[in-house]
């Protein structure tokens, strides 16, 4: 019975030894009787010694031949479970991106309520005040001067110079610049601080100072009031523009957000139509009514001062930024109009996940950031598209524009009115095409038309110069001298008037937005210095090819918006971040406005997102994750840092916050062990280990999506 469970070989070895046995025990029965009997009993000891050691090997082998057979079966119960844990993860998938989905479509159903109109009204008061005091310092032009030149007379008993009263009024006009450029730069810090909305608030006290010091100008008789007063109130523009578009973009519902932040520049453009109306001769363009055509900015400022108090906080800022989800919630059922706000809150939390690693992230780590630079990149071509495509110098000098082209000085300021008209309507109707069409489309269509209509300007100031002598050839270069500026106007206002101040809100995260903000808007204010100071520098240098330089702007301007500017329509902010960092380095054209699911990878990676951090949440799915099953791979201390995740299929070590590990280390040069049904791999002791900035979590969760799906291929060929 022995001999059948033994192996072959050592069957055949026993034979041997037992045949060899025999043979020797025969010839001490028939053989010489002189062979000693105590040589073969030796010979017969030592036979018995090999045998025992054969048959002790035998049992050592057996006992490998048991483990290894054990290991097998672990093994393959392990790609079993491997397996079944893949096809759960599949499912979960996809039940998680039609939970997205059906979310997705309830937000987009969301409309417009009482609340919210009230509340958005009571913010883009400020982007009026913007604009009003934009406009509002060119058409007392003279009357301004002549208050200089008497105050100056009046200090040192001479006449001033012309060249003199004219730097001073330029004084007058770029201090704005200068200001808005400080209160730009200043927003991100003060939404930070004080909220959207307490920052608005507390901005109307600049606003409130400012018009006062403009206002009492000459009762004071000091233009350095004025001075003082232009600063001022440049400071409260500049945080205008950085916090009102912040705001709108916060509380407006997806499916609204870009109509609504077309308000921003609606609000913009009725300033600047109000400030030249008022300003025209018949009404306050007079010696006397200049000083209170100033002044007339505290309206905005007060009636701000009393409606926005009963609006609420912004909900990101609430939920995100101050972790108050209560507050959130009862801001969003006050702007919903309704007490079903789950779907916002689940949106809001998503983004939250996305952006966990880079929240209130500074100044210099958003210039810093590889993954954010692309999106800051856009954000601020887009504001130099608006400032370079050469608007301010129509709005600025658009009045003696048209008296060169031939038009009397009256028709040429009521022609400088029809243009803040023509702005406000066509600002009214890019409202309804902006999340109809899409950002990136109309701000095409808006550079197109400007380019086409600036070439048209220098052909009209060209012919006017070759043709002069010819009456009738005057008199039809006015008009197409009219007729382009109002078309470029008209292409203005249909894209980069307002898209600029609403995409860079969209391209980022509750984290960086506000730090992204501030650095937009002081690039806006630092562009609108610029063109205001050199454009008549320009003027005088091009004289006839004044228009050329704006030109090129938008020729450039078009083809980056064309290469490089996603669409953001009808995108929630997780998703528009998710193009960033899908397409780090490449192009994110391929991106449409499709409300369905793109593929299965985006689905893991959104899946990976989402439920990093909600491993016990009940609401994200019914297939909760916890530690030992957690997507971002376990956890990990690195000497001299903080706890981290071992990413998927790189040495990129993430900081996170510091959680309970199960998992053990195999310490062997070139060892990685598989650890569970995800893949994940433990590195060793000496393979390199990087780390990164916070942003690297990005680059880890994409290379986790692709070990993924490759072990998921490997298993199905298996």
């Amino acid at each position: 019975m022995m001999m059948e469970t033994m192996p072959p070989s050592l069957q055949k070895q026993v034979s041997v030894m037992s045949m060899n046995l025999s043979a020797k025990l025969d010839e001490l029965q028939r053989g010489d009787r002189h062979l000693e009997t105590t040589v073969a009993l030796c010979e017969i000891r030592s036979q018995l010694q090999e045998l025992t050691k054969s048959v002790e090997s035998c049992q050592s082998e057996v006992s490998e031949v048991k483990r290894d057979m054990v290991a097998i079966k672990h093994e393959l119960d392990t790609v079993q479970q491997v397996k079944e844990e893949i096809e759960e993860l599949r499912e979960y998938v996809d039940r998680l991106e039609e939970h997205t989905h059906r979310r997705k479509l309830r937000l987009l159903e969301q409309g417009l309520t009482f609340f919210l109109t009230y509340s958005i009204f009571s913010a883009v008061l400020g982007m009026l005040q913007f604009g009003y005091n934009t406009g509002v310092i060119n058409a007392p032009e003279k009357n301004i001067e002549n208050f200089m030149k008497d105050v100056y007379k009046d200090r040192y008993g001479e006449d001033i110079s012309e060249e003199f009263i004219q730097q001073l009024y330029s004084v007058a006009v770029s201090i704005f610049a200068i200001g808005g450029m400080l209160g730009g730069f200043s927003g991100g810090w003060m939404a930070n601080r004080f909220g959207r909305k307490g920052g608005l608030l507390l901005n109307n006290v600049l606003g409130i100072s400012g018009a006062c010091l403009m206002g009492f100008t000459k009762v004071s008789h000091s233009y350095e009031m004025l001075f003082l007063g232009r600063f001022i109130i440049g400071v409260n523009c500049g945080l205008n523009t950085s916090l009102v578009p912040m705001y709108i973009s916060e509380i407006a519902p997806l499916n609204l957000r870009g109509g609504l932040g077309t308000v921003n520049q609606l609000a913009v453009t009725v300033g600047l139509l109000l400030s030249q109306v008022l300003g025209i001769e018949q009404i306050l363009g007079t010696n006397e009514g200049w000083p209170i055509l100033l002044g007339l900015a505290i309206c905005p400022a007060i009636l701000q001062l009393i409606l926005l108090p009963v609006c609420p906080e912004s909900p990101r800022y609430l939920l995100i930024t101050k972790q108050w989800e209560e507050e959130a919630r009862k801001a969003l059922r006050r702007l919903r109009a309704s007490s079903s706000v789950e779907e916002d809150i689940e949106e809001m939390r998503a983004e939250e996940r996305a952006q966990q690693a880079e929240s209130h992230i500074s100044t210099m780590e958003l210039i810093c950031s590889p993954t954010l630079r692309p999106p800051l990149i856009i954000g601020i071509v887009m504001q130099l598209s608006q400032q370079f495509s050469g608007i301010n110098a129509v709005f600025y000098y658009s009045t003696s524009l048209f008296v060169s082209s031939g038009l009397s000085d009256e028709s040429a300021k009521f022609a400088t009115i029809g243009i803040g008209a023509i702005m406000v309507v066509m600002t009214l109707v890019s409202i309804p095409l902006m999340d109809r069409t899409g950002r990136r489309t109309l701000h095409l269509y808006g550079l197109g038309g400007m380019f086409i209509f600036s070439i048209f300007i220098t052909i009209s100031f060209l012919i006017k110069e070759f043709f002069g002598y010819v009456q009738e050839m005057i008199d039809w270069m006015s008009y197409l001298s009219v007729v382009s500026t109002l078309g470029f106007v008209v292409f203005f206002a249909v894209g980069p008037g307002s898209i600029p101040w609403m995409i860079t809100a969209e391209l980022f995260s509750q984290g960086p937005r506000p730090s992204a903000m501030a650095i937009a808007v002081l690039v806006n204010w630092m562009a609108n210095f610029v063109v205001g100071i050199g454009f008549p520098s320009m003027k005088t240098c091009l004289d006839n090819y004044t228009f050329l330089p704006f030109s090129v702007f938008l020729a450039i301007f078009w083809i980056f918006t064309y290469k490089k500017v996603p669409e953001t329509k009808n995108k929630t902010f997780e998703e528009i971040l998710a193009l960033f960092r899908h397409n780090n380095g490449r192009s994110m054209l391929n991106y449409t406005n499709s409300l369905e699911p793109q593929s299965m990878n985006s689905g893991i990676e959104r899946a990976a997102l989402m439920v990093s951090e909600e491993k016990n949440d009940s609401r994200m799915g019914p297939y909760p994750l916890n530690d030992s099953t957690n997507l971002l791979g376990p956890t990990t201390s690195l000497a001299g840092s903080s706890t981290c995740y071992t990413n998927y299929g790189t040495n990129i070590h993430t900081p996170v916050p510091i959680r309970k590990c199960y998992y053990d280390y195999t310490y062997n040069r070139d060892n990685f062990r598989r650890h569970s049904a995800h893949g994940r791999m433990n590195t060793t002791a000496t393979t390199t280990t990087t780390t990164t900035t916070s942003d690297s979590s990005y680059f880890g969760r994409k290379y986790m999506v692709v070990a993924l799906k490759k072990q998921s291929k490997s298993m199905d060929q298996q």
